[in-house]
């Protein structure tokens, strides 16, 4: 141990707090006589240990004087004294303090090497049975090798977190696993990637066989392209950046591919004269959904009797009169049971599927409702006035390591419905839509409702495009505005956009607003008063629930960070009658909007006295408490209220303002919009008529309109690699693919 700082010596007297996840605790601690509080990534560390530690006095605010450990040294207790304290401290399943006793009693000093090598001797003990001998004996060889497993691996640099997960993965062979390949750990469920096995490979004792750099340096690669929306990529377009990252030549990098195929760690098929590569669990889930689809169009729903009378009586009970193309989705969501319902704003889409809904209920058709995220539940369950539930919750989530979600809802425990219909569809990638098919009973129905000019989900794939580009599935495309509609200047605006045409902007008694403002400080200072000042005084709207800035870019005077920070100071200053906490460079304090940055499915929360788990990427909410005696932050999600662990604050971000990629799904009473100081890679239409279609009532754009009208020009969609379309035309035919799908 480096020899700077204060340093301490002592025996720990008894865990205060752990959190299981980074291994940071509170231990008290006998120093010459005195018992001390000591904080600190002290991982596995138990009751009867001896310790040095490094590090220095602070004083906590509530808590007092600490000793904040920057670094220690640990050694297995030596005495029989100190084997009683640890043994009674609860760490070893099976072992309380008076079997404790009674081990310590008859094997004295020798109580740990008769736990790891002779544990059958403690049968010889009353009220220990041979069983339960040989389960504590297995209970302390199991504590001690995670223990031996992370004081040899932390030496590398891992953190607790990093170390347990770790040893979850290979159990007491991690130490040989890490030693000969360090980069075993990237896409293990460990929680390390490429970049940071790379540091750990650094401080080993030995060289690496390059070949393990090199194989997970191109899986890397793909997994990073994940996150842009790729579901595969062109093998030629791998080249480049496997050479760069690695500093190989084109041949040696062409040959890792050909190897990490014939090992089944990547998948190769040809599409259009190229060939693509995939993460075999992404393959299956494009193949599956293609399979699935095909077996659904061959087994159709029962024809019950004729349509068109109950469109007529609908059409009479309530008043309406359907437009061709609705009423040609409501006859093909009856008849063929499959259906991709489009169109933008105005033209309709809740009428057709509120008159789908009526004749599924006429039939006693039991329809469950769902849609990717909290808010578009809510929105569908308002304009449907039935319940809508999350994706996620409809398929109950399970949790799996490293977010790799599972679903108890599935082929063998499918959903209890005869029809499913899911808005917003454009924002499923392949793992939830394939988790959702999976789920489906034969010859239920499916109805995708979507708008196919949004911007593509934030997870991999392309959907809802590569549904419709098959012409595999019924498309009924919704294009007539309705006169009501029409009235509304967002939705001009919307189709204007959406058609290359450029918006109406000088009107100003209408929803849709611009404000010239000719540079990003003044823009930003125009925000910051609407949302705070001028849009509350004219409406009545609460900044908190109605308005919503949407922006472009993260970065820049007028991106989500900055104008986070100055709305959070305008409107929910510190306090000293407020609660917070910091987290990764920013400052989370009761009252603040926040969003969650992540699927978590271990958060708890609560409904209406009901408890359930999971918060989900996109959720919008306020922090309602954060108490750091009980290490707990409360958080309102619309109708649910979350509990969060305050290390997994990290996962919330203010959401005063958040980028239109984070609004999907939702739909705000006002939206306000910067359009100044964007980067040329995120000008362009669809991203401009996504941030439109968001508002419900208001819509006001700041900037330059040479710039709005510079998005709208640019009909570049960013290109997505995927292959569901390709599946979905190509021929049955069975090949060696299929056969390493089935062998998965």
């Amino acid at each position: 141990m480096e020899e700077t700082g204060t340093i301490l010596y002592g025996v720990v007297e008894g865990v205060i707090y752990r959190n299981p996840e980074n291994g940071y605790s509170v231990l008290d601690v006998s120093c010459d006589g005195k018992l001390i509080t000591a904080v600190g990534l002290l991982s596995v560390v138990e009751p009867g240990e001896s310790l040095s530690l490094r590090g220095q006095w602070v004083t906590h605010p509530t808590f007092g004087s600490q000793f904040k450990v920057e670094a220690f040294e640990r050694k297995t207790p030596k005495n029989a004294a100190d084997m009683l304290r640890y043994l009674s401290g609860g760490t070893i399943k099976g072992v309380g303090p008076a079997t404790a006793q009674r081990i310590v009693d008859r094997f004295g000093d020798r109580t740990f090497e008769v736990l790891e090598n002779e544990s059958d001797r403690l049968a010889d003990i009353r009220g220990i049975s041979r069983e339960k001998a040989d389960a504590i004996g297995e209970a302390f060889r199991k504590q001690f090798a995670v223990r031996e497993t992370m004081i040899y691996l932390e030496k590398y640099g891992m953190t607790p977190t990093e170390c347990l997960n770790t040893y979850k993965a290979f159990g007491e062979a991690s130490v040989d696993r890490v030693t000969e390949n360090p980069y075993c750990l990237c896409g293990s469920n460990v929680g390390i990637g490429f970049i940071r096995a790379d540091e750990i490979a650094q401080k080993l004792e030995h060289a690496v066989d390059p070949m393990y750099r090199a194989r997970a340096g191109v899986l890397h690669i793909i997994r990073h392209n994940l996150q842009n929306g790729h579901t595969c990529l062109p093998r030629e377009k791998l080249v480049a950046p496997a050479c760069a990252l690695l500093g190989f030549d084109e041949t040696q990098a062409q040959q890792v591919m050909d190897d990490l195929i014939e090992e089944k760690e990547l998948v190769q098929i040809e599409m259009d004269n190229r060939f693509f590569l995939f993460l075999p669990y992404m393959y299956l889930a494009e193949k599956n959904i293609a399979d699935r689809i095909r077996v659904m169009l061959k087994f159709p729903p029962e024809k019950g009797r004729p349509v068109e009378i109950d469109i007529d009586a609908i059409e009479k009970e309530q008043g309406i009169r359907y437009e061709a193309k609705q009423r040609e989705a409501i006859l093909t969501a009856v008849r063929q049971g499959l259906l991709v319902l489009t169109g933008g704003p105005g033209t309709g889409k809740t009428t057709t599927l509120n008159g789908i809904l009526s004749l599924y209920e006429k039939r006693k058709l039991r329809v469950l409702l769902a849609a990717p995220t909290g808010r578009a539940a809510k929105r569908m369950s308002e304009v449907t006035g039935r319940e809508a539930k999350t994706l996620h919750r409809l398929l109950e989530v399970q949790f799996g390591d490293n977010e790799h979600q599972t679903f108890a809802r599935n082929m063998e425990h499918p959903l209890e419905a005869d029809a499913v219909i899911v808005d917003e569809l454009s924002m499923v990638d392949v793992q939830l839509f394939w988790g959702l098919l999976d789920a489906l009973p034969l010859g239920c129905r499916l109805i995708m409702v979507g708008d196919s000019d949004q911007l593509p989900p934030v997870g991999a794939g392309n959907v809802l495009q590569d549904i419709i580009s098959s012409g595999l599935l019924p498309v009924v495309a919704l294009t007539q505005v309705f006169r009501q509609a029409m009235e509304s200047l967002i939705v001009t605006n919307a189709h204007r956009i959406v058609g290359g045409d450029y918006p109406v902007l000088d009107e100003k008694d209408n929803d849709f607003f611009f404000l010239q403002r000719d540079n990003v400080f003044s823009a930003a200072e125009t925000l910051v008063d609407l949302y705070t000042n001028r849009l509350p005084k004219a409406y009545g709207y609460d900044p908190m629930e109605d308005i919503q800035i949407i922006c472009p870019s993260r970065k820049g005077e007028v991106g989500t960070v900055s104008l986070n920070r100055a709305l959070q100071q305008k409107l929910n200053p510190p306090s000293k009658d407020k609660d917070e906490i910091q987290s990764v460079g920013r400052v989370l304090r009761v009252g603040d909007k926040v969003m969650q940055l992540k699927n978590n499915y271990d958060i708890i929360w609560t409904r209406d006295g009901k408890t359930g788990e999971g918060v989900f990427n996109g959720d919008i909410g306020v922090i309602l408490a954060v108490n750091q005696n009980a290490n707990i932050c409360k958080v309102r999600f619309d109708d649910r209220t979350a509990l969060y662990p305050l290390e997994n604050v990290k996962e919330l971000e203010h959401a005063y303002a958040v980028t239109v990629h984070k609004s999907q799904g939702c739909e705000f009473e006002a939206v306000l919009m910067p359009a100044i100081g964007v980067v040329p890679q995120l000008c362009y239409r669809n991203l401009l008529y996504t941030a439109v279609t968001r508002a419900r009532a208001r819509m006001i754009v700041v900037g330059s309109r040479a710039l709005l009208e510079a998005m709208v020009d640019n009909d570049k969609k960013t290109r997505r690699y995927s292959a569901l379309c390709h599946f979905l035309t190509q021929p049955e035919n069975p090949s060696a693919l299929d056969k390493y799908a089935s062998e998965q």
